[in-house]
């Protein structure tokens, strides 16, 4: 029942909502969910605002976030962590623009898959590097890399960094373990260090899936950075906190100092939250995933009921990548917005005849984008 509960959020200033104010279009796109935070994250930061000092909180020295993170990941993914290893940012953007800063040089080039989330896509050209693109391929109604591509960027000597993104963002695949000793086999041979981007990975819909963290992987241990957060897993983004691991102690320290005098620390009530996301909220966390399956079942069925669009169900996330090409328009995110749906732009991401709808949101809200897009 807590995710079927609609939140007017019209006085919050939402990124979200701020885009459609004022007109007829359901915001569906940026990717942040519909849903209430866990009891326990709030009244947690109620705690923390309660006790009314609110000065610096250095992240390395905040142990219970800490030793959260490395319970998470010990639970859930098996991977045992040192803390020493983990390196707080206000969110994976920053981290990997810094992770360029740090172990690239002008000019230098950087991997990255196509289509994909927009910040990653620009991060190469941001700090003075060129942009090497890997497509990815529907193969047997799965997207996944163009290996093949990817071993020739690879072995250009230029090529110091992939940033990878998995679960994939648009496309909502999960790497399996095949896939992932093939990246690191890549990266090896050509000495191209690995930026794992893995947000999403704690979304895994499939339950027959599990999420494999680069930096657990032998191959890529001592040369990988890898990105994750409570932020879209537990609606916290707002909250501004992410975590880097990098088990390597030179990597971690020229990530470091790539970051010094220009990130700052993330705040301690993103510390707090993270704290009790990954320690008092699993019930709620389980819940979701159910809940999210079912809206995901519900809009892939829909949406390849509707002349023009077509999808595949993916395997992670609360985001659906809609193909418009065949709606005959040159221009897919207006027609949808012309039906009163406010997707994210395919374009954004790579891929001008798709978008990107957000199924993170009660079933009503689902049912409403739906009714608008079959209305003639």
């Amino acid at each position: 029942m807590q995710f079927d509960h609609t939140h007017d959020r019209s006085s919050t200033y939402a990124f979200k909502w701020e885009k459609y104010k004022g007109t007829d279009i359901l915001p569906m796109w940026v990717a942040d969910t519909e849903f209430r935070c866990a009891e326990p994250i709030i009244e947690s930061l109620h705690a923390r605002v309660e006790h009314g000092l609110l000065g610096y909180t250095l992240p390395a020295q905040y142990t219970p976030a800490n030793l959260a993170v490395a319970s998470w990941l010990g639970r859930r993914y098996g991977w045992q962590i040192d803390p020493q290893w983990l390196v707080w940012t206000p969110g994976v953007v920053p981290a990997f623009n810094v992770a360029c800063k740090a172990y690239c040089r002008k000019g230098d080039k950087v991997i990255v898959q196509s289509p994909n989330y927009p910040p990653l896509l620009a991060a190469p050209a941001l700090n003075g590097l060129h942009r090497l693109m890997v497509d990815t391929l529907c193969i047997d109604d799965r997207w996944t890399l163009d290996f093949e591509q990817l071993e020739r960027h690879a072995s250009d000597p230029d090529c110091k960094l992939m940033i990878l993104c998995n679960p994939m963002n648009p496309v909502g695949s999960v790497l399996r373990q095949q896939e992932l000793d093939r990246i690191a086999d890549i990266c090896v041979r050509h000495n191209v260090l690995l930026c794992s981007d893995e947000i999403h990975c704690d979304l895994i819909l499939d339950d027959k899936l599990q999420h494999l963290p680069a930096g657990a992987h032998s191959a890529l241990a001592e040369r990988s950075v890898t990105l994750m957060a409570a932020s879209k897993t537990f609606n916290i983004a707002g909250l501004g906190a992410s975590f880097a691991i990098i088990p390597d102690q030179d990597m971690r320290k020229r990530f470091t100092s790539a970051a010094a005098g220009i990130v700052p620390w993330v705040n301690v009530l993103g510390l707090v939250a993270t704290e009790a996301a990954f320690t008092q909220c699993d019930d709620w966390y389980e819940s979701q995933l159910v809940y999210l399956r079912d809206n995901r079942d519900y809009l892939v069925q829909q949406i390849n009921s509707i002349d023009g669009l077509s999808t595949l169900s993916p395997e992670a996330t609360f985001l659906l990548w809609v193909d418009g090409s065949a709606l005959q328009t040159e221009n897919v995110q207006s027609w949808f917005e012309s039906k009163g749906v406010g997707p994210s732009p395919g374009a954004d991401f790579g891929a001008r005849q798709f978008a990107r709808i957000n199924f993170g949101c009660p079933k009503s809200m689902l049912e409403q984008a739906v009714q608008l897009l079959q209305a003639k």
